[in-house]
């Protein structure tokens, strides 16, 4: 990487998934900061945190990308999203939102292409390959080979 993205965010409720992809990141050294939450609620209250000015969101760097699984308990990923795409726009900035799922149902990925917040839909687990094909896609200005 030419320049580190400041923070990834993965959302997802599953410890070992969480474990896995958090080895796929530090893998890249692409981040700065690796933040995982495991539920769409905090995941919502850490973004609202995100969003303020600085120094209240000092210990909540905002994500460049997010990883998004969409089985949780309490809250899944379809109503984060809901609830995403209704936050301000200093909240959400650019971040790329990637659904990280384990689905094979093509009505789950029609859905997700139809939500402007969702850039990719990718199978689990995130894997080196996978991110650097994001980075490039996404952050191809400060992605170098």
């Amino acid at each position: 990487m030419k320049m580190k993205l400041n923070c990834i965010l993965l959302i997802d409720d599953d410890e070992p998934t969480n474990f896995l992809n958090k080895l796929a990141v530090e893998e890249m050294a692409c981040t700065n900061h690796i933040k995982i939450i495991p539920g769409a609620r905090e995941a919502l209250d850490y973004l609202s945190c995100a969003g303020q000015p600085a120094p209240l969101n000092q210990d909540c760097p905002i994500p460049e990308i997010i990883f998004l699984d969409i089985n949780m308990p309490a809250m899944d990923g379809w109503e984060f999203l809901q609830r995403y795409e209704a936050l301000p726009e200093a909240q959400k900035s650019s971040i790329i939102v990637v659904m990280l799922t384990t689905s094979f149902n093509p009505e789950d990925e029609l859905k997700a292409r139809k939500i402007d917040a969702v850039k990719e839909f990718r199978n689990k687990p995130l894997t080196s390959t996978l991110l650097q094909d994001i980075l490039k896609k996404y952050f191809p200005d400060r992605y170098k080979d």
